[in-house]
């Protein structure tokens, strides 16, 4: 009989060891703990192709001179750091090796370990050309010289910051246009704005759950229906719970045509009221909030991780929630599938409905990817009939 173990040690033990995630090593991973790397670092390098080695040196103003040895194709020049001298020096020609290899690409972070003078010795490092061609053509035509950068952030471990590569790419991309050879918004913008990556990229999943408490059931409950939700509070608030749901959500994850935006029309259709989760408080109070037991058996986890103080384990524990969610939505669309030419297995789909404990998300995701498949389509009705029936469509 069909079975679906909810719970976070189930989600370890389970069917998660062979998956790409490795959760168990990433949950041991000595480098993530707190104790072992509590300073976070950033390195904001000048780029220069070779082609551009004749133009006017000024445009680095006070800055060190560039680095570059024979043969190479560019040249690097440190623009800001919160680096040792000693420690940066080291960096900059890891990243010289990996631009001589064609490691980085414009737009594309890349992480790393690597090993410098810091007391943390062996940290994970994210790097990301950043390629401002397209955003200074006009300034180029009129005589004006390109200069790309390379950003780099370091802390934690390499298995650490890949969890939260997509916040860091778009961390990035934010502070793309107002990069420019002369850095003249340093001290006021760009300085504060790569000194603050730790603490925007990587710590608000912490936040969100310190703040919502055993309530973080009705966020993740959102974040796997699609539900629109409204923040009233601040905004630091209010974009530290977006990325929570961003990062707990489907998407990315579901890998059939159907996309988020397709879910997000087709539930328009049918009237489903916005989450409103009020911040201006000291406790949050939410509206119009929904859960089931799915998310609920997930809560003590997520508690855990925080009291931990581990932000590296708290997105573990999401990735393991997100992957233990989409595990149980194949198998309800295996399941489908099968009941297309066996009852018996429709009598299945039931079963697993009902046990799972996260029924009604599993329902309407699957029933807007089968919207155009008339067999599977009445299949996903009559087992939502089903549910009607027993007065359970929650699942609570």
């Amino acid at each position: 009989m069909f079975t679906s173990q909810s719970s976070f040690q189930d989600s370890v033990d389970g069917d998660e060891k062979d998956t790409e995630l490795e959760t168990e090593g990433c949950l041991t991973d000595p480098v993530t703990t707190p104790q072992q790397s509590s300073n976070w670092y950033y390195c904001l390098y000048f780029y220069q192709s070779s082609r551009l080695q004749g133009a006017d040196d000024s445009e680095a103003g006070s800055h060190r001179k560039p680095a570059s040895t024979p043969g190479d194709e560019f040249s690097l020049s440190l623009g800001d750091t919160n680096l040792p001298a000693e420690a940066e020096s080291e960096l900059l020609s890891y990243i010289s090796r990996r631009l001589s290899k064609g490691a980085l690409l414009g737009g594309m972070g890349n992480i790393a370990t690597v090993s410098l003078s810091v007391p943390e010795q062996s940290l994970g490092c994210y790097c990301c050309l950043v390629q401002q061609d397209r955003l200074q053509d006009q300034a180029g035509a009129a005589g004006g010289i390109s200069t790309d950068f390379v950003i780099c952030f370091l802390g934690g471990s390499e298995k650490g910051l890949e969890h939260f590569r997509l916040e860091l790419d778009t961390y990035v991309q934010g502070l793309q246009s107002s990069l420019s050879p002369q850095l003249s918004d340093l001290e006021t913008h760009i300085r504060p704005y790569l000194s603050s990556w730790y603490e925007e990229c990587v710590m608000h999943i912490q936040r969100v759950v310190q703040l919502t408490q055993d309530k973080v059931s009705f966020l993740l409950h959102a974040a796997l229906s699609h539900s629109p939700v409204e923040v009233i509070g601040e905004d630091k608030v209010k974009k530290d719970i977006d990325r929570f749901l961003n990062a707990a959500s489907f998407q990315g994850l579901i890998h059939e045509d159907t996309t988020a935006a397709t879910l997000c029309n087709a539930l328009s259709e049918e009237p489903q009221k916005d989450v409103t989760i009020d911040c201006s408080q000291q406790q949050p109070q939410f509206l119009n909030a929904g859960s089931n037991r799915f998310c609920e058996s997930w809560v003590q986890a997520f508690l855990n991780g925080s009291d931990g103080g581990n932000p590296f384990l708290l997105r573990q524990i999401l990735e393991n929630f997100k992957l233990k969610a989409i595990q149980d939505l194949n198998s309800l669309k295996r399941l489908i599938q099968q009941a297309e030419m066996n009852h018996y297995a429709l009598f299945r789909c039931y079963v697993f409905l009902k046990h799972c404990g996260n029924g009604d998300v599993l329902l309407q995701n699957v029933k807007v990817e089968h919207a155009e498949m008339p067999e599977a389509h009445r299949i996903v009705q009559v087992l939502e009939e089903f549910m009607s029936e027993e007065g359970s469509t929650s699942l609570q």
